[in-house]
């Protein structure tokens, strides 16, 4: 029931890392100086560089030491003894022994040979020849006997053909460590493989984009909290002289899309203090221990670079009720909430350090984080009323060309009960529109599209629908149109269409002129009478029933159910609570209702339920048979228009006479403001007379 608009359709059958400034530190100087979590490639580069000068120096030395042979040609021994026949061919050789006690016999002729190698006539000066150890006696014999002038050396770098035969392991070591601490990177942060237990929390830099208060809007209470923790650090003299101590924390509670994140994304934007954030998720791993190391970490960093402010964002993930878990009073999450409370509040104090904690379920929150000297103040961050609505809009359409008949006031009145996300995807999806039709600007019919494809659903003109079928759901979609303007306590017609929507056949909104936060009893029983106007049209003009009518049921009774059980309105059981709520937290809470109540009493209140929702289906039908031609006029209307809006309905009621129907090629474009929301705008202006209408 907290929502500020409601849609009652007609449905189908189917409805059923740590990322620090690298060594710069906080603005103050005294931070943590961590590696940056994304991988390093410049130690990559160097390391490459690196290991690419040792391989270019050992091919250079490798060729040093060949120089002195490179132009022997190795020939075969049988070449060899030839060559030594031959007189006066060799006339000099150097006869080279290596560290493998191997011996090459390197000489130069006297002229040019031609020798054969692999069958092939090679022409050679210079010729090289291998000889075994056990030969090189006899050998030494052939050359004195042929007067060649010989001489023996002992060659010495063995080394630099070992180091170029190892150069492809140490390649392959170089690659491994790569891939190893690329690896680590992932799985532990950039400080190694056993660095679970660090902290994962982002130190926001100064120097990236901000946001910044000024980007925030529709939540005024909130920023001023926010405000006055921001001016406490910066000028802590100007609270303490008077005796007041910093908050130790403050938890941000609202639904989702309110604006949680965004509220701590402009305070890091506003701080001149250092500004860690963290998900609660990123606390617990698959390690036993390590969250409350993490836990333990991150105030260490917070200590290190105080006053700062850590953010702690879904905090409900480490923070839900201790003793409800299945592993007992020792499992992982449980040990991780424990070393927060000690961190926040415990024996050794963390002064300068205020912790802000985001969440949409302060309910399954444990009592002891939630005491003062924890988190201090609970900031409430709900929907946004009128006012903060057009803030809301004028922040995001800031940067948006609009026309210039655009109100973005008047759309701040027409969508009662969107937060501030559903706001933002309301201006993108207009201004897709705008740019599908190649306009300049942002156009008010731009805006009236997208927000009727947000609030009721996105068209789907392409769904086959038979005649009957579209007849049926006309009926039913007027059933609960000319029912709600026939109460007086009803909420006005917004636009009723029998054009699929969503996953329905039909849709009919509603608009309330007032923000509500508190409903009666006659706006409830109006509630579930024309909400079952669709249903009684469909009886009353085809005497039977459709399945279309299975959501508005279901609303219905559980409004009845919600009267009668929670809310007291119940004439014959009184004011009384029956069916206490079994909360188990490990499960999520409120997973089931435990029955507190004598069978006798179940009868009676099943007996109320039907009661009331009896009593509103007799009087959806007691109005639509005495405007039974209405009921046939709004029905031909809309089957002809596929969509009717308050304005022409309120003309048909009256009696009043629709221009005819328009071609899709020949409908004039036009900026106008539709007459249905022009008149509802004068309306609501006309009752907001009363100061708290003036506050929304």
């Amino acid at each position: 029931m907290d929502k500020k608009f409601r849609i009652f359709n007609m449905s189908d059958n189917k409805n059923k890392k740590n990322i620090r400034p690298p060594s710069k530190g906080p603005d103050k100087g005294n931070g943590p100086n961590r590696p940056d979590d994304n991988f390093d490639w410049s130690k990559i580069i160097r390391m490459v560089f690196g290991w690419g000068a040792v391989v270019v120096a050992a091919v250079i030395v490798m060729q040093v030491f060949r120089t002195e042979t490179e132009n022997y040609i190795e020939i075969p021994y049988r070449e060899y003894e030839n060559l030594l026949n031959e007189p006066g061919k060799i006339v000099s050789a150097t006869i080279t022994k290596s560290d493998l006690n191997d011996y090459s016999f390197n000489a130069e002729l006297s002229s040019e040979t031609t020798v054969t190698i692999n069958n092939k006539p090679v022409p050679v000066k210079a010729i090289s020849v291998y000889i075994p150890e056990p030969i090189i006696k006899d050998q030494e014999a052939i050359w004195k006997e042929k007067g060649i002038d010989y001489t023996f050396e002992k060659q010495s770098g063995e080394w630099v053909n070992y180091l170029i035969g190892f150069l492809p392991w140490l390649l392959i070591i170089a690659v491994w460590i790569i891939i190893m601490r690329r690896m680590q990177g992932q799985g532990g942060g950039s400080r190694g493989i056993f660095s679970f237990g660090k902290s994962k929390a982002k130190l926001i830099s100064a120097s990236g984009k901000k946001v910044t208060f000024r980007d925030v809007a529709g939540t005024d209470e909130a920023k001023l909290e926010l405000l006055e923790i921001i001016e406490f650090l910066k000028e802590p003299a100007k609270f303490q002289k008077l005796g007041g101590k910093i908050p130790r924390g403050v938890l941000l509670l609202g639904p989702p899309g309110t604006g949680k994140t965004l509220l701590a994304r402009a305070v890091a934007g506003e701080a001149g203090v250092p500004f860690f954030s963290i998900s609660g998720a990123e606390f617990v791993e698959m390690f036993v221990g390590v969250g409350a190391s993490r836990v333990r970490d991150l105030f260490e960093q917070g200590k290190k670079s105080a006053p700062c402010i850590i953010f702690i964002d879904e905090i409900d993930a480490v923070g839900r009720h201790r003793g409800a878990g299945l592993g007992g009073g020792h499992d992982e999450r449980e040990q991780t909430l424990n070393q927060l409370l000690v961190e926040m509040d415990g024996f050794e104090q963390n002064s300068g350090v205020i912790i802000i904690a985001a969440t949409n379920r302060p309910d399954v929150l444990d009592p002891a984080l939630l005491r003062p000297g924890r988190f201090d103040r609970q900031v409430v961050v709900d929907r946004p009323d009128v006012k903060g609505r057009e803030g809301i809009l004028k922040v995001h359409t800031r940067n948006i060309p609009l026309s210039e008949k655009v109100d973005l006031e008047i759309l701040a009145k027409g969508t009662p009960g969107l937060s501030g996300a559903d706001l933002a995807n309301l201006v993108n999806e207009a201004a897709l529109l705008a740019a599908r039709k190649d306009k300049k600007s942002v156009e008010m019919d731009d805006f009236e599209q997208a927000k009727d494809k947000v609030m009721m659903g996105m068209e789907r003109k392409s769904l086959i629908i038979s005649d009957e079928e579209k007849k049926t759901t006309a009926y039913h979609e007027i059933g609960h149109v000319l029912v709600a303007r026939k109460i007086p306590e009803a909420d006005p017609v917004h636009k009723v269409t029998i054009i699929p929507r969503g996953r329905s056949l039909g849709v009919t909104s509603y608009i309330p002129i007032d923000e509500k936060h508190t409903y009666s009893k006659e706006y409830l029983e109006a509630m579930i009478t024309y909400a079952l106007g669709g249903r009684a049209a469909e009886k009353i003009v085809f005497n039977h029933f459709t399945t279309g009518a299975g959501n508005d049921i279901e609303k219905t009774t559980n409004i009845a159910r919600k009267m009668v059980c929670e809310w007291g309105m119940s004439e014959k059981l009184g004011p009384l609570s029956y069916g206490a709520k079994q909360e188990e937290i490990f499960l999520g809470r409120e997973i089931q209702r435990h029955r507190d109540y004598s069978e006798k009493t179940a009868i009676d209140i099943d007996d109320e339920i039907k009661v009331i929702v009896n009593k509103g289906m007799m009087r959806a039908e007691s109005i639509l048979r005495d405007h039974i031609d209405l009921l046939h006029k709004l029905s031909k209307e809309l089957l002809e228009r596929e969509i009717l809006d308050g304005e022409e309905i309120d003309r048909i009621i009256k009696g009043e006479e629709l221009p005819p129907v328009q071609k899709e090629e020949e409908k004039p474009k036009t900026d106008e403001v539709p007459e249905h929301v022009k008149k509802l705008m004068d309306e609501r202006k006309n009752k907001e007379t009363t100061p708290k209408d003036e506050s929304n």
